[in-house]
């Protein structure tokens, strides 16, 4: 049986209190009705049917919601007023697999006009609309969400700074950077970038008595952000040079090694390794003696001057073209004296070493050292040079150079590779009159990017 009490006003005498309802009963509100005065309690109506597809939630609901096939969008309701409420649980523990986007609707979360993402597995949040400066706001403890203001990005081998903040994205190969999230500068919206491009090839050797040159390393580009903890180069610009982060996918372009020199011939240019809007240029190849004033490479770094009696040849410029920092060096020079003792590849930290005497030639350039992948790594050293006869080859720049050939036996008169994914430049080679030997090849490049996730 219902009864039914028809009222204008209920007041309460000061000091008194009005109960509605009592054990095992419920107070309902007529379909049609509304409340006014009552608050919320901070407790939603759970819809217990998972949620599988996109839907625009209602106050006062929570919702469990499924992303087993995909990600799903829920949006907030539409012009919220304060004190409004919605929750959101992960129903199988899927959404770091497949992410939920929380639309916004037109007001803020968390202070930002921006959608939010739940990535967490087992995420569960309370959003209470409190006002048009902050707007949607998180209350439930288990876990924090706000709108993304890092980047997230693929590809490469992915690795993570000691510290933990920062992914580290390695290229040793081309392939696609893909940016999924461009981020905030509240938070990070930075890349930091190191681009090394393959090292030039050092030249071959017919054994003719003259040196043949060590060739330059690959163009060393590097752009830090200033609140990135790690150390960089001297060739990072400073205070800030990274790049700004946009959503898109970028193709990444890793520069192969130049050939060594054959026999009778110069070393080829190392490729140029690509990112965004940064190429570093392929080192300069070593440059062969052929008694007519022999040609040198130019490059990210260049190649040594060949030694050659009729009359010699000319260091090979680096940072060819030019950009600012310099991407690398020039060559060394030959030996003057006996013209016999050829110059060592730039390097990326230094210049090739001259030829310093007539039985020893030139060392190659030492490369630069960033820790951009976590650890103190040195790359782009540039090539050794070689000399005759059974003298002494140059060695190859520390970060990856190839040794100068040396007379046989010592070990032999080929010139020796530079070190993949390094940027080397590959050693001139050494021969005695019928005996000739190759330039060594240069190492491939190779392309980092670092940045604040988390």
């Amino acid at each position: 049986m219902t009864s039914t009490i028809k009222v204008n006003k209920i007041e309460k005498v000061d000091g008194s209190t009005i109960e509605l309802g009592g054990p095992g009963t419920s107070v309902n509100l007529a379909s049609g009705a509304t409340q006014s005065g009552f608050g919320r309690t901070g407790t939603v109506d759970w819809c217990t049917t998972a949620k599988t597809s996109p839907f625009t939630s209602e106050s006062g609901k929570g919702y469990f919601v499924n992303t087993t096939s995909g990600g799903v969008t829920v949006t907030l309701p539409s012009s919220p007023s304060a004190g409004d409420i919605v929750s959101i649980k992960d129903y199988a523990d899927t959404f770091d697999t497949n992410n939920v986007t929380v639309g916004r609707n037109g007001s803020k979360i968390a202070s930002l006009c921006l959608d939010a993402t739940l990535k967490t597995e087992g995420q569960s949040i309370t959003l209470i609309y409190v006002d048009a400066t902050q707007g949607w706001l998180n209350v439930q403890t288990d876990t924090t969400i706000s709108a993304d203001k890092f980047v997230d990005a693929t590809g490469g081998c992915i690795s993570t700074s000691p510290c933990g903040d920062y992914r580290i994205h390695t290229f040793n190969a081309s392939g696609c950077f893909q940016v999924t999230n461009a981020g905030l500068a509240s938070g990070s919206n930075k890349i930091s970038y190191l681009v090394v491009a393959g090292g030039g090839g050092g030249a071959g050797n017919a054994g003719n008595y003259d040196g043949s040159a060590g060739a330059g390393a690959g163009g060393f580009r590097e752009g830090k952000c200033s609140s990135d903890p790690y150390s960089a180069s001297p060739l990072a610009a400073t205070p800030c040079s990274a790049l700004s982060a946009t959503v898109a996918t970028f193709p990444i372009t890793i520069g192969a090694g130049g050939t060594g020199g054959p026999a009778t011939g110069a070393g080829a240019n190392g490729s140029n390794s690509i990112f965004s809007t940064i190429t570093s240029t392929g080192g300069g190849g070593g440059s062969f003696p052929t008694g007519v004033s022999p040609t040198c490479g130019a490059g990210g770094s260049g190649s040594g001057a060949a030694a050659t009696t009729n009359p010699g040849g000319t260091a090979g410029a680096g940072n060819t073209p030019p950009v600012s920092p310099p991407q690398g060096n020039p060559g060394g020079n030959y030996q003057s004296s006996g013209a016999s003792a050829a110059g060592g590849g730039g390097g990326a930290g230094a210049a090739g070493g001259n030829a310093p005497s007539n039985t020893v030639a030139g060392d190659g350039g030492a490369g630069a050292t960033t820790s951009i992948s976590g650890s103190p790594v040195q790359r782009a050293g540039g090539g050794g040079g070689s000399a005759y006869p059974a003298n002494t080859g140059g060695s190859g720049g520390a970060g990856g150079g190839g040794d100068g050939g040396r007379a046989p036996g010592t070990p032999g008169p080929a010139g020796e590779a530079g070190t993949a994914n390094t940027g080397g430049g590959g050693g001139g080679s050494n021969a005695n009159p019928g005996n000739p030997s190759t330039g060594g090849a240069g190492g491939s490049g190779v392309v980092i990017l670092r940045y604040k996730f988390q």
